[in-house]
């Protein structure tokens, strides 16, 4: 009875987490801080170049794929003084992103620190961006299916693509 109640508890456990959605999940990991842009809303941003785009995800996630035209910046390493080297406008319209927006809010904020003042973090990051459609480009600029799925755990949130690790 004791080993049937034990399955019971693990089959609950898991169906509960397997439900959990992506707003939960950012939720939990994040203080919205920093304003959300969804990927729609960034899309159209990126064809009319109006905007940074920044990722912040180690530089062997990034060279796996990133979206086109996004500017390493990572988070282990990441240096806003480094940055403002590049990007010497407060004001521009910078859009920061990981795997599914935990890190990007980090960075996000660091960026709001530096005195930068249009900020935002991407709902979902590269993996909202490739469930949603959206094409993603490797190392050479070459269109790509491979996203660095981070983790076999976060990975369950990429349902578009080919999973890397």
């Amino acid at each position: 009875m004791k080993k049937i109640s034990y399955i019971l508890l693990l089959l609950m456990t898991f169906s509960a987490t397997a439900q959990e959605s992506l707003d939960a999940l950012l939720k939990q990991y994040n203080t919205h801080s920093v304003p959300y842009i969804s990927v729609e809303e960034l899309r159209r941003l990126q064809v009319n170049d109006t905007v940074v785009i920044l990722d912040a995800r180690e530089i062997t996630e990034f060279g796996v794929s990133h979206i086109d035209n996004a500017r390493y910046v990572g988070f282990s390493a990441f240096s806003s003084e480094a940055l403002s080297e590049i990007i010497t406008n407060k004001n521009s319209a910078i859009v920061v992103y990981c795997s599914l927006g935990i890190r990007s809010e980090v960075i996000a904020e660091k960026l709001k620190d530096a005195g930068y003042t249009n900020v935002r973090n991407l709902y979902g990051g590269i993996f909202e961006w490739k469930n949603k459609g959206y094409t993603v480009v490797d190392s050479t600029r070459t269109e790509t299916e491979n996203i660095h799925a981070f983790s076999k755990a976060w990975s369950k949130w990429l349902t578009n693509g080919n999973k890397v690790y």
